[in-house]
């Protein structure tokens, strides 16, 4: 299973509870996004249950590995993000 590594100094971080009882968090590591966009994120990843072991197979083959994390992008405002979900972390990055 990968490991996020660990956030940048300037990294802003926001702890939850998984609908699984789990800890889970939120973390900035632009530290630019706004204090209220990053909690109302991190709810709406915890009401969609998002958050624990995932089975897909990020590169389209058969294998499946748990816990690989997820990618995408996230707009906030006027600024896109690079979006990665694991197990029981969201981070937004720069690109």
């Amino acid at each position: 299973m990968t490991q996020p590594p660990e956030p940048g100094p300037e990294a802003t971080v926001i702890e939850g509870t998984a609908h699984n009882g789990k800890p889970c968090r939120i973390v900035d590591n632009t530290g630019t996004v706004p204090l209220a966009e990053l909690e109302q994120l991190l709810n709406a990843l915890i009401e969609e249950k998002r958050f624990g072991l995932n089975m897909l197979s990020s590169t389209g083959s058969s294998a499946i590995k748990l816990g690989e994390p997820q990618f995408t992008h996230l707009q906030v405002g006027d600024d896109l993000y690079r979006f990665l979900l694991f197990p029981y972390e969201a981070r937004l990055e720069s690109f």
